[in-house]
């Protein structure tokens, strides 16, 4: 619906590890502005840590993204637009924090 947030939390347990997560994942909420096709307004590339993340608009055309920076536009209610990772990073962490930096830039 167009917000979205991301936590991690560290904790001997499982689930007490879930729960830490989700409140830093609210505490970090950001809001998405998309258009009225569910996309996102412009084109923007981002570099978070080795990750970079190129992101454009596809009216139409449905969502053509992979891994975590997928994860975060679905979550996020994004669903017509063409993204790449354009670095060699593997950390699905730095990517989706690569991913929201760019998204709160939109605004």
């Amino acid at each position: 619906n167009g917000k979205v947030g991301m936590g991690m939390g560290k904790a001997g347990d499982t689930s007490f590890a879930i729960d830490k997560a989700l409140k830093q994942a609210k505490k970090r909420m950001i809001t998405v502005p998309l258009t009225k096709t569910n996309s996102i307004p412009r084109e923007i590339t981002v570099k978070y840590a080795s990750s970079i993340v190129f992101m454009k608009p596809a009216p139409g055309r449905g969502m053509a993204a992979g891994g975590s920076v997928r994860t975060v536009l679905d979550l996020a209610g994004v669903t017509d637009v063409n993204a790449k990772i354009l670095s060699r990073s593997k950390n699905r962490f730095n990517n989706a924090k690569a991913t929201l930096l760019a998204l709160s830039r939109l605004a």
